[in-house]
Formats: C-alpha cells, structure tokens, sequence
C-alpha cells in the first residue's frame, strides 16, 4: 500500500514539473516574444517601401551607376539586373565592355560572381563594395523587410510632408548592412531617405531615393543618390530604366546556367 501511494505521489510530481516548465517562457517550444502591434505596423511600412521601390513579380531592369560625377575621376558602369521575388538575382555587366561577361549570381543572401577566364564562380558578399559607393548588395537585393527587423521610431516633418522614421536591425550578419534609419513618406509609402550603418555603429553612407516615374504601372525612385560619410565628396549616382516584368524561370538562377546568359 505505502509503494503504491509513492508511486502515485511519483507520479503527481512528475506531472506538475512537466506542466509547470511548459509554462516557464524559457522553456516553451517558441521562447520567442510576440511581434507587437508596433512591430507589426513597422513591418507593413517597410513592406510597402519594398513594393514601391520594386516589383513582386520577376523583372528586368538596367542600371547606370556613376561614381563621382562632378570629379575628375568621374567613372560609369551599366548592369542589367533579372531578378524573382526578391531572393534571386542575376546581375550582368554590360558597360565597359572590357568587363562585359562578368555575371554576379544571388540566391537568397547567397552571392557568387562569375569570370569569364575563371571556371568556377567565387563566393562574394553582399556587404562588398561593388563599385563606388555601392555594394553588392544595394543592387542585388533591395529587400529590407525580409533582411531586418523595423521599428517606428517616430514621425518627421520635412516641408510640408510627415515621414515615418524606422530603425531597421539586421537579422544576422550576412545582410548588407547592420543597421539602417529609414525614413518612408506617410501619405504613399515612398522612401524617402536612408542613413547605413556598419557593426559598430559608425554611419558609412546616406541614400536619397529621387526623380519618382512610373516603371510597370507605379511610381518607383529611379534616381538613387549614395553619398560617403566616412569621405567627403565620394558619391555614387544609380539610374534604373527600361524596367519590364518578365516570367524568369527557376534555371536562370543557377550556377551552371551563367554561362548561357548574354
């Protein structure tokens, strides 16, 4: 009689650690916090910016960026950049032609560059600079609300516009910036500004998003200006145009499929 009660009161002991720890936060299967409502309005913001500066569906657009324009060392170069849902991209040089062949491939936050006189394409990453003040990843992959965690800030006013002012924390370490201030007008979402910075919190460049026409049925920034924090003077200018949506299918964005690309 006196095991059975023991094994009883066991067994009794045994159930109420085991409902209690479920009930622990540090215990449960999701330890995470729940978004609140201010992370979800944040989220919807940065969104909406994504949707306005490029679209959902896979398209083509070209590319000019100029490095310092009013330098003497003034240099352009062209791209030509496909790109899916916002995880894929394929970017191809088309100006100098001296570097025409070069073909950067990103699936996900994933980026290889290909050669022509190399025979297999090298790991690079979307912090790197591309050319100018530009990085890998400011042509590759323009989406913040997948590559950061928003919050609002507060609301600006700028003239006679109101701004919503986001703070934009990288998910991890392989996106292209650590942090990010972003102001998004409120009246239509469009982006209005960008402060990027690094790991250690230094500010390393702005971005104002400019010249707003209509590309595939909405107005998109088809100006962007990227200025250095770090040197004065140093600025990139990117210009998009003869952006199409077209259905690219999965092969494109492949490794082995590179070489196929004109």
């Amino acid at each position: 009689m006196t095991t059975r009660k023991q094994s009883v009161n066991a067994m009794t002991i045994v159930m109420f650690v085991a409902l209690t720890t479920a009930l622990v936060p540090g215990h449960a299967q999701d330890s995470s916090p729940p978004a609140t409502i201010e992370d979800a309005v944040a989220k919807g913001i940065v969104e909406k910016a994504d949707l306005v500066r490029f679209p959902a569906e896979g398209f083509q657009v070209d590319v000019s960026i100029t490095n310092n324009p009013s330098g003497p060392k003034a240099e352009s170069r062209v791209y030509r950049v496909l790109s899916k849902g916002n995880s894929n991209t394929v970017i191809m040089v088309t100006e100098p032609a001296a570097e025409r062949g070069q073909i950067i491939l990103m699936k996900g936050r994933d980026l290889w560059i290909f050669m022509p006189d190399v025979s297999q394409p090298i790991r690079i990453a979307l912090s790197q600079r591309l050319t100018g003040q530009v990085a890998n990843g400011d042509l590759a992959r323009a989406n913040f609300a997948s590559d950061y965690n928003p919050r609002l800030l507060r609301t600006e006013m700028i003239g006679s516009e109101s701004y919503h002012v986001l703070e934009l924390i990288a998910v991890d370490r392989s996106v292209t910036y650590q942090r990010v201030v972003y102001w998004v007008r409120q009246t239509d979402n469009w982006p209005y500004k960008a402060e990027f910075y690094s790991l250690s919190n230094r500010l390393l460049k702005t971005c104002s998003y400019e010249n707003f026409q209509t590309m595939e049925g909405k107005p998109r920034p088809t100006r962007l200006v990227m200025t250095d924090a770090l040197k004065s003077g140093e600025q990139s200018i990117l210009e998009y145009k003869n952006m199409k949506l077209r259905d690219l299918p999965d092969k494109i964005f492949t490794k082995d499929y590179l070489k196929k690309l004109e």
